[in-house]
Order: C-alpha cells, then structure tokens, then sequence
C-alpha cells in the first residue's frame, strides 16, 4: 500500500485526472461487455439464456420438445451439484471458454462436451437415474472414469438422442423456433451502424 501511495502522491493533477477518466472507461467498457454478454442472465437456471448464443439454438429447441424439458433444466444436466461453490466456479469457467471462443470465432458449428464437462453430464444422469439404474433395470452404477478405463459405456453410448435428438448444427433445423433475446445494442447505435 506504502509503494501505491507514494506513486499516486507523485502524479501531477493532470496525470491524476487523466488516470481517473481512462480507469473510468476501462471499467465502463468491461461492464458494457459484461451487459452485451447478458452475463447477469448466467447466474440464474433459466434455459433460455443458453440461446444467448446462436449456435445453441437446435440444442435448447431439441431439449425443450424432449421429456427432459417437463423435469430438468439445462444446467440440472450440465453443471456440477455438489455444491454452490463447484457450480457457479464450473459455469464460470465454462462459460469464459465459450466466450472466448466466440471472441476469437473458433466455435465449431456442432459443439461437443469436452472431458470435464462430459465428466458432470455423466455424473448428473447418474444422480438423476440413481432408482432406475440400481434397483429397476439393474445396470448397476457406472462412472465417466470407470468408462474411460473401458469398464462400461457412458449414458449417451445408448441413449445418444436423449435429451437432444441428434443435433449437430444449425443446418439440420433451419425453422426452429426458440426465444432468441432482443439486441442489447440501442436502436441509436443500431441506426448509426447501417
């Protein structure tokens, strides 16, 4: 603290106000993108913020027809349960991946779980299904790691439809309907840039 005070005492008035306006419109520009993202939209279990990209259209409109749409939301599958902390750490983490990846165009047009997340979908259908696989159809309990060793298959090795039937991208289903947000650039800005 005693290295920060005494540079902020050598700075002149001008230097002084100079860094209060860039620092004011450093952080200005990080929260406009934070609300261009619709980040605050991630904090909640709504599904229809995964539609805030594009490329997951035939996804969210492939679950919302399926049985998973009446029991389970996007992130009842896809995020980890086993505690408020690993959940919001996992969807930040994850979601920083994808917006860098939407940041430097490298988003594929079908977008695959990778080992972490294949990991979590696997360990939620596991704790959705417990019942079903224990004491119904028998097939015992089997883990994403248990699988990677070849000791059993993952859920989707049979079940590859459920919840998303099949979808690879956005050709397969060129009239899906799903609730595409609004722009969140003003009408002024929109106009000023046709």
């Amino acid at each position: 603290m005693n290295i920060l005070t005494r540079f902020i005492n050598q700075l002149t008035h001008r230097q002084k106000c100079v860094s209060i306006v860039l620092l004011g419109c450093l952080v200005g520009c990080g929260f406009f993108f934070l609300y261009i993202l619709r980040a605050h939209s991630y904090l909640g279990d709504d599904p229809s913020a995964c539609v805030n990209c594009h490329i997951m259209s035939p996804y969210y409109a492939s679950w919302f027809h399926s049985s998973h749409s009446r029991n389970a939301t996007c992130n009842d599958c896809h995020v980890p349960h086993e505690n408020m902390a690993r959940k919001y750490a996992f969807k930040g983490m994850d979601g920083m991946k994808h917006v860098a990846m939407w940041v430097t165009r490298s988003e594929s047009q079908s977008p695959r779980a990778g080992e972490e997340s294949s990991q979590v979908i696997m360990n939620n259908c596991i704790r959705c299904h417990t019942s079903l696989n224990t004491t119904m159809v028998n097939t015992g309990k089997v883990d994403y790691m248990m699988t990677e060793l070849g000791q059993g298959k993952v859920c989707w090795d049979c079940h590859r439809q459920v919840p998303h039937g099949g979808h690879s991208s956005l050709t397969e289903s060129p009239a899906t309907k799903v609730p595409l947000p609004d722009s969140p650039v003003p009408n002024w800005l929109q106009q000023m840039m046709e």
